[in-house]
């Protein structure tokens, strides 16, 4: 089962909030911006798993596509006053609320196309 309709809308917006907010925190790294730019699609290679099979893929996506890891690397960067391990955090954690807003949630081990958002298809 996914979920649909409001509440549908409603984790997409916050997939579109966390996105925008590390944006905001990115900037005050004082980073460059083609760091993020360059960064901000290396998630999918998680996606990578899916070349063996649809269960081995959505697990690794999953890994690459939660707040986990890279929840894990902010505070990791955070609390080692690193702040390029931080900003690449953020980065992460913006491509995944990106994926989010634009309805590519967390893989069903059945499709790439089956997410917790709804699926893909339609």
């Amino acid at each position: 089962m996914s979920i649909s309709g409001k509440p549908r809308i409603w984790l997409r917006l916050d997939g579109l909030v966390l996105f925008i907010a590390t944006i905001f925190l990115f900037v005050g790294q004082h980073q460059k911006w083609w760091i993020y730019l360059v960064l901000l699609f290396v998630p999918d290679i998680f996606m990578l798993g899916y070349l063996k099979d649809t269960r081995i893929g959505a697990f690794f996506y999953n890994v690459g596509h939660s707040y986990l890891a890279p929840s894990a690397v902010v505070f990791l960067g955070w609390h080692q006053h690193r702040p390029l391990t931080l900003s690449i955090g953020l980065i992460w954690l913006g491509h995944v609320g990106m994926d989010r807003f634009f309805g590519y949630g967390l893989k069903y081990d059945s499709s790439f196309k089956h997410t917790h958002l709804g699926d893909l298809t339609k």
